[in-house]
């Protein structure tokens, strides 16, 4: 199977990406826009995307994109972040001075970087890419933030394991498929969707009232601007289901009182993966 990720090859994507699937070939995506693309295409299977951090909150570079594609969500994973000091064979702490990274993860490291002064974090579009960068440039001056993935895909050496501020950092990925080539399960846990609502007073609260009529968990909501509308929203939101008679039924009622609805997916909640 061809799984589409952001990011370069290394990346927490890439390892999101083979623990679904573990014998894939996965196909990296400069931006979000170019994974969904891939998807819609055909020119890949399906797409692993991370859509929530634990920390760091919503993806939004995804989310902005999800009402504008069609696409199943298939299985959810919870994977467990964990930033390595990552450098060219040969390098030690001692004569270490800058260390590239995806902003978020040099963010979620302030800790490492308050007891290393002498460091200078620089930001980097991608976790695996700052890892090649500091390969192309062979100095010893220069690290990486990254996975264990990323060390191994381009023989660096991990200096330091685990450097993150906080143990637990996890980010949801979502395995994602044409809406054709996912099967239903026969018992989902969760179901996530896309609306939008009308602009009166009540709405919203109109709208999260039929969650509670039907004594759903609202584990997750998250509102987005309409490209072309402005100060109109789409919400996007995670229900705890215990059948698919009940995801059904509240999405009957949602249809009431929503100009626009779509079902993401019916899927169970993702286990805890450790990288």
């Amino acid at each position: 199977m061809k799984i589409a990720i952001q990011g370069e090859l290394g990346s927490f994507s890439h390892e999101a990406a083979v623990t679904f699937v573990p014998d894939a070939t996965v196909v990296p995506c400069a931006v979000a826009a170019d994974v969904l693309h891939a998807l819609d295409e055909s020119q890949v299977e399906a797409a692993a995307i991370p859509v929530e951090n634990s920390l760091a909150g919503s993806v939004i570079d995804f989310y902005d994109l999800f009402f504008s594609h069609e696409f199943a969500i298939e299985r959810e994973l919870q994977m467990r972040i964990r930033h390595n000091l990552i450098v060219t064979p040969g390098t030690e702490m001692e004569s270490l001075r800058q260390v590239f990274s995806h902003p978020v993860a040099l963010a979620q490291c302030k800790e490492f970087f308050a007891a290393h002064p002498i460091l200078k974090p620089t930001a980097y579009y991608d976790t695996a890419g700052s890892v090649q960068h500091i390969l192309e440039e062979k100095s010893d001056q220069l690290a990486a933030i990254a996975s264990r993935q990323a060390a191994a895909q381009y023989g660096a050496k991990i200096l330091e394991e685990g450097i993150e501020d906080r143990a637990g950092s996890f980010t949801r990925f979502w395995l994602i498929r044409p809406r054709g080539a996912v099967r239903p399960e026969a018992n989902p846990s969760k179901l996530s969707i896309a609306f939008s609502l009308e602009n009166r007073p009540g709405a919203l609260l109109q709208a999260l009232g039929t969650f509670a009529a039907r004594k759903l968990n609202l584990t997750k909501i998250e509102s987005r601007p309409i490209n072309g509308r402005p100060w109109e929203y789409m919400f996007y939101a995670d229900v705890t289901i215990s059948s698919s008679d009940q995801a059904s039924a509240v999405l009957d009622d949602l249809r009431k009182i929503c100009p626009a609805l779509k079902e993401m997916g019916r899927y169970s909640t993702g286990n805890r993966a450790s990288n």
